[in-house]
């Protein structure tokens, strides 16, 4: 297969590693999710890196693992986790631009804290758009499947202009992240502690967690009502970043790849 621009070759693709940009913004109405980059600031800040257009599309990579070639000279930049990425075994820093020889390979490992990591080529990743975008939906199955060993990915051509950033400063996870809740237009249906609950006890994501929604684990948020078809809080629209407070009672987080007005 002969791509003019030159292709990264999957050798492995990890866990789960998948071909995102901005998303599709607009078509919840007609059932379709936004989907899009988990975390939208490493993936811009990765495209920046190699002088791409913020909503170039890229790989991202969950748990780490994913292992390719180049198959021409490319720069490229990691963001996100780190996952002790190595060019052919010399370590590749994140929050950088490196460049890779044609032949070279790159393997990530498996980050000691966080899910996504976010790789970026200069020129970015030259799938056909759908719906004005080149990201992996798998709900709908819309844009291209997830990476598979073998898959030769196409990439587009280098911006003309010099990198300008060597290094971007990156602030480290913090240990126990602390979000702030606003209370949303059902809080009548818990009970007056709930909220002082949710907000004053530590909660960690649970199991069941993908790019639809977090579950989280904790202690369960009492109700003030408990009957009818919509206390399960399903009846309403949830924007990503919502808490829901679904029929179990543990609460879970939205994210990118539910479907919200």
């Amino acid at each position: 297969m002969s791509v003019p621009q030159g292709c990264f070759v999957v050798h492995s693709p990890g866990s789960l590693a998948l071909v995102q940009d901005l998303g599709r913004p607009g078509y919840a109405a007609l059932g379709v999710p936004h989907a899009g980059a988990a975390d939208v600031p490493a993936y811009r800040l990765a495209n920046r890196l190699v002088g791409n257009g913020e909503d170039a599309a890229c790989l991202e990579v969950t748990f780490g693992g994913l292992a390719g070639e180049f198959s021409r000279g490319r720069w490229f930049a990691l963001t996100g986790v780190d996952a002790d990425a190595r060019l052919d075994g010399d370590p590749v820093a994140p929050n950088a631009p490196r460049y890779a020889r044609p032949g070279q390979r790159l393997r990530l490992g498996h980050p000691r804290c966080g899910v996504r990591t976010y790789l970026a080529f200069a020129g970015g990743i030259d799938v056909p758009p759908v719906l004005g975008s080149r990201s992996a939906d798998l709900m709908s199955g819309l844009g291209p499947p997830p990476l598979r060993a073998g898959l030769r990915l196409p990439l587009g051509s280098p911006p003309g202009s010099a990198l300008t950033v060597d290094l971007a400063p990156v602030a480290g996870l913090p240990a126990a992240p602390v979000l702030d809740v606003v209370p949303g237009p059902r809080d009548d249906w818990f009970s007056e502690d709930a909220l002082r609950l949710l907000t004053s006890v530590p909660y960690t994501v649970a199991a069941e967690a993908n790019r639809v929604g977090i579950r989280l684990s904790g202690p369960a948020l009492g109700r003030a009502r408990t009957r009818g078809a919509a206390v399960g809080g399903h009846g309403d629209g949830s924007p990503p970043g919502a808490a829901r407070g679904p029929a179990d009672p543990l609460p879970e987080r939205i994210r990118p790849q539910a479907v919200v007005p």
